[in-house]
């Protein structure tokens, strides 16, 4: 009998902490083992897996059942959009029951003369964890680099591989983010080196191929740690890009792509709190920037004026209520992406002034620009996809807006989006703000008296808006009736860069709010049936869980807490923990006073009381380097200790993944099923 079985329980070894005047006694910071060989710490992950393990077997045959019905959905034999760069047509695939892609490239949009590049599947051999970062083709379309990853850990391996003879250069790049940027002379490159302990990238590194990297030359380190560094080439080919980001302050380098020997200078000075992107055609540099322009405004300069904004020529002003979210520059036209409230739109301008508008017919829906890697086509290639239809490819004409739709996803069985349902609704939150809410449901299950399942989702941080898009996973819920509810609350972008402010640094109880304040309103209006609520979130959206099972346990009868945050304040102090640093203007520096008591007061593992608790599904990654496996192993120890309910709480430990989970099509299928037969087995409970 399942009520027999008994969790593992943790030893206590308390560990005083003392900040500001302040004593905090962590039980359970044994648990923290940065090389993942403790013994006692792996022992116990193994026990905490096996009680899963013993808890769920009574639901396998649920299990496999969700389990099969998601895999049967996926075509096996697929293929993307064949896409034109240079002077080849590149297309990937995949087949059979095959995890991974092989990737592809032809003379021809018709693929004729197809020639592989990679076979993923191939690579992958061996390993319980592969992926493959970025892949990227020499400007003379001779060589190919691509990064991999084997641990999850985020750390990659840089490989070249020569398309002429298909055999691999001798040159091997570690410990790097995955990303590489060709020089026009097709031998030199560079990339991103990370620190060992934190996992920041920090130092940017030239290589040239034919050399060790022993031999690599140091060309930039950002000293202030708060920045996180990306690379990237210009519009035109012409100027290599180090992309320099914190959470509040944009920074940029720039080199010569046909002298690769030089330095890389600022574009313009570093200014705190100055947030930009630049993209680079014809000599012209188009700026958005929010300066002076909390939405952001769009800007020109060239080569003499970009390093001062004084002498920027403004072509789209700053707006109260639209947020201008990114822009992709043509030879013939570029294309604004803008959001208004909560709804992404496309703007395709002429360069004479000229524009009109490309939109979509859902009440909810995500689209966003797809890869355009040549400058001179004549359309825009757009994805989009809405809670009711599958992701779709279209080609949009620049001239005439005109939509082609190139490619539909196609679920398999008997799948009609005609089934379902969308709505958008906006809640009042205790403070008065409208937080928008995106539901899908069932026509034919769905009746709005209260009596129906809901599973809501949140994730609420870095400005990072969850867009309401197919998932044909969910479709195993909806046709249990359940209604599915994307809750956009404070701390995304939803309804503007404020919407983001407000969920931030001390506004972040904002966030927690939001989702409860949906919660109880979904089921005052009878979306759902009160006694029938879960909820999910990861990473971010694991500390949302964190905090809403402290706050508000009583409206959920199960949650699903995936790679979470939840020893906030431990973390923040600790400079050595990967994207500490980095995140100070999004969580607030604890090192400081006011800082430290606002994350005190919400901090999921502080927080933790004796009260009663919903059942609890927490999943993790041995592996992961974006939030450390301890975390959730600390907080499910101290939750057991607390706890005063016979509520389940169970946590899994994938000991060979990383952040992203399992890795391939079909082996991370079985985390989602995980946490589907843990929710529909709690109906019938």
């Amino acid at each position: 009998m399942t009520d027999k079985i008994t969790p593992p329980i943790a030893k206590k070894i308390p560990h005083n902490m003392t900040h500001h005047g302040h004593t905090r006694t962590d039980n359970y910071y044994w648990m923290r083992d940065d090389e993942r060989q403790d013994a006692q710490v792996l022992e116990h992950l193994e026990k905490e897996n096996q009680y899963v393990q013993q808890h769920m077997s009574a639901h396998q045959v649920l299990h496999n059942a969700l389990f099969e019905e998601m895999k049967g959905r996926i075509v096996k034999d697929d293929s993307s959009v064949p896409v034109k760069d240079g002077q080849y047509w590149y297309v990937s695939d995949v087949q059979g029951d095959d995890e991974y892609a092989s990737h592809y490239r032809a003379t021809n949009e018709l693929l004729s003369d197809k020639t592989l590049l990679l076979n993923i599947n191939e690579l992958a051999q061996g390993y319980e964890y592969y992926d493959v970062g970025e892949m990227t083709i020499s400007p003379n379309e001779n060589l190919l680099a691509y990064s991999e990853d084997i641990d999850g850990r985020r750390i990659y391996t840089i490989r070249f591989k020569d398309l002429c003879t298909n055999t691999y250069l001798d040159d091997v790049l570690e410990n790097t983010e995955g990303q590489l940027v060709w020089s026009n002379d097709n031998k030199t490159v560079f990339y991103v080196k990370k620190d060992a302990q934190t996992l920041l990238g920090f130092q940017v590194y030239r290589h040239v191929l034919g050399t060790p990297q022993s031999d690599d030359t140091l060309v930039y380190e950002e000293q202030d740690r708060q920045f996180y560094m990306e690379l990237g080439k210009s519009r035109d080919e012409s100027e290599i890009y180090i992309y320099l980001a914190a959470t509040e302050t944009s920074d940029i380098l720039a080199l010569d792509a046909d002298a690769p020997m030089g330095e890389f200078k600022r574009l313009l000075p570093r200014t705190e709190g100055h947030e930009f992107g630049i993209e680079k055609l014809a000599g012209e540099y188009y700026i958005l920037s929010n300066h002076d322009a909390k939405n952001f405004r769009l800007l020109k300069a060239c080569e003499k004026t970009i390093g001062d904004r004084l002498q920027w020529q403004e072509l789209i002003a700053h707006r109260e209520h639209i947020l201008i979210e990114g822009m992709e520059l043509f030879d013939s036209h570029f294309v604004i992406t803008e959001r208004e409230m909560g709804q992404i739109r496309f703007v395709v301008h002429n360069y004479q002034g000229e524009s009109y508008q490309l939109g979509f017919d859902d009440a909810c829906f995500f689209a966003g620009i797809g890869y355009n890697p040549e400058r001179t086509a004549s359309h825009v290639r757009i994805h989009y996809s809405s809670l009711t239809t599958p992701s779709s490819v279209y080609d949009c004409d620049l001239t005439t807006g005109r939509k082609t739709l190139r490619k539909q996803q196609q679920v398999l069985g008997d799948f009609d989006s005609n089934k379902y349902a969308s709505e958008r609704v906006f809640v009042n939150a205790r403070d008065g703000e409208q937080v928008p809410v995106s539901l899908v449901y069932r026509k034919d299950t769905f009746h709005k008296d209260g009596t129906n399942p809901l599973m809501q989702y949140g994730y609420g941080a870095y400005g990072i808006t969850i867009d309401p898009s197919f998932s044909s996973t969910t479709l195993s819920l909806l046709d249990r009736g359940f209604v599915y509810a994307i809750a956009h609350i404070r701390g995304s972008e939803m309804l503007g860069r404020n919407w983001y402010e407000q969920g931030k640094k001390a506004n972040k109880q904002n966030t927690f709010n939001d989702f409860v304040d949906v919660t109880r309103a979904l089921t005052d209006q009878g979306y759902a049936h009160k006694d029938k609520v879960f909820a999910s979130g990861g990473s971010a959206g694991g500390l949302l869980m964190g905090a809403v099972v402290n706050q508000a346990p009583e409206l959920y009868l199960g949650v699903g807490i995936h790679v979470p945050f939840l020893d906030v304040l431990t973390t923040m102090l600790d400079e050595s923990i990967p994207l500490t640093t980095n995140e100070y203007d999004e969580w607030g520096n604890p090192n400081q006073q006011a800082a430290y008591q606002s994350i005190l007061n919400y901090s999921p593992y502080d927080n933790l009381a004796a009260q009663a608790y919903p059942n609890i599904l927490v999943t993790t990654g041995l592996h992961d380097s974006q939030v450390q496996y301890w975390e959730p192993m600390k907080w499910v120890a101290k939750l057991r200790a607390l706890k005063t309910d016979d509520n389940l709480l169970l946590f899994k430990t994938d000991m060979e993944a990383g952040h992203g989970g399992a890795s391939g099509r079909f082996k991370s299928l079985q985390d989602k099923a995980l946490e589907m037969a843990f929710f529909i087995a709690l109906l019938s409970s």
